[in-house]
This record gives C-alpha cells, structure tokens and sequence, in this order.
C-alpha cells in the first residue's frame, strides 16, 4: 500500500498538479491532503521524503531511515515544469520499486 501524507494540510490539491496527472489518466481531483501521523511513520516499511517547502517542519528532521529525493516542489510553477516534476517522480519511484524486487531476491546469509 502506498500513502502520502505531509507535515501541513493543503486546501486543495494544487489543480495544475490534477490536470498533469490526468494527462497520464489518473484523476486525483478527489484527493485530499493528509497529515503524516506517528502510526504512518511507524508502519512504513520504506520512507520517502519528496522534498521539503517548509524547512522548519521537513519530515526528515524527525524520521530516521529517510530516503531523501529532494523533488522539486510543484506549487506555483507552469504545467510544462509540473509535468517534468511528475515524470521525476514517477522516474524515482520505479527505480525504487526495481531495488526493492532486486533487494529482496537477494540470498540470506
């Protein structure tokens, strides 16, 4: 299962952001932000810190054993740089998912 969740709830999700993605066919117009609560960090067996708008509440000053992308963040940019944003993301998380399947078939000592 995957969730995403942030340290500050947004009012929306950033519209530029839902019509990028529905470009690719996947409508997030009815999602909603979350805000990241201790269970989630707990239960994670990877996380993933995105990037950081607000320094003073980044994720990765409280969560060990953060893989740190440093993604750019989409608000206020133009629908050419937000779809760059996206396939970088989709990009990261692939390549995730392929060393997690590689980290897992290898043999135990």
């Amino acid at each position: 299962m995957t969730v995403s969740e942030g340290t500050r709830q947004a009012g929306e999700i950033n519209p530029v952001v839902v019509q990028a993605m529905k470009e690719l066919g996947i409508d997030i117009s009815n999602q909603k932000s979350k805000i990241l609560t201790e269970d989630m960090i707990r239960n994670a067996a990877v996380r993933v810190n995105m990037g950081c708008m607000d320094k003073e509440s980044c994720p990765s000053l409280f969560i060990h054993n953060i893989l740190e992308c440093g993604i750019e963040e989409p608000k206020g940019k133009p629908l050419v740089k937000v779809r760059e944003i996206r396939d970088e993301i989709e990009q990261r998380v692939r390549q995730l998912a392929a060393d997690l399947v590689k980290s897992s078939e290898q043999p135990k000592l």
